[in-house]
């Protein structure tokens, strides 16, 4: 167990861009969840970003057999640019419910973290250096050579998923947190962390699986 725990340090620190679920909560009372009409919510200013995660979202779950509708092309402008009371998003909400969606699922940045990947190789944590001048020899590119260590980012993204049902009490239904070690591309990104979230969902019952999906429409017989 320590050898893969520091296998997985050690690709942390290779400056690779690494989506990682760090955590997640089921609500304990629902047992299975197949949303019909969900909207797809990404919180962030980037509106390129924003954009393209969306879209990839909503692709993901047209596959598993949900209507989903990016929040770009359903909100106005004024929805983008300006802050929203509460009475602006209850009457939001009441138009959702009224157009037929019964869930959100929404995508915000938390936290972000400035971190140091030190690419020189270490000996064993338990080397015992006999003299001074070897071990100074050994570390001494920590101030003189800047290539020693690279800075990183690590930005804390938390998904929710909330049913907007009128026949119940509107609830949250799950909850992921994920963490985006250096990403390179906004791209690649973006496609890693969305298929994570989709498996996550997919485990715990909470949208339809793609493979059972391509199942049944194989059996069902044509007329």
């Amino acid at each position: 167990m320590k050898n893969i725990t520091l296998l997985i340090v050690m690709l942390l620190l290779t400056c690779c861009s690494s989506v990682i679920l760090v955590d997640d909560w089921k609500n304990p009372e629902i047992d299975n969840y197949e949303p019909y009409k969900a909207l797809v919510v990404g919180l962030t200013s980037n509106n390129k970003a924003r954009q393209n995660f969306e879209n990839k979202f909503k692709e993901e779950l047209q596959l598993r057999g949900t209507e989903a509708v990016s929040s770009l092309t359903l909100f106005d402008s004024a929805f983008k640019t300006k802050k929203m009371t509460e009475d602006d998003l209850n009457s939001l909400e009441n138009k959702l419910i009224e157009d037929g969606f019964d869930t959100v699922i929404l995508s915000k940045v938390i936290g972000v973290e400035n971190k140091l990947a030190y690419n020189k190789n270490y000996k064993e944590d338990d080397e015992v250096y006999k003299k001074f001048k070897d071990e100074y020899f050994m570390y001494q590119d920590i101030f003189y050579n800047p290539d020693y260590y690279q800075e990183y980012k690590v930005y804390h993204i938390e998904t929710t998923m909330y049913c907007i049902c009128p026949t119940k009490d509107k609830e949250l239904i799950w909850k992921g947190y994920i963490d985006i070690v250096d990403p390179k591309s906004t791209d690649e990104t973006i496609n890693d962390y969305v298929n994570l979230v989709i498996m996550a969902l997919e485990k715990h019952q909470l949208i339809a699986s793609k493979t059972t999906l391509q199942k049944d429409t194989e059996t069902t017989p044509i007329n």
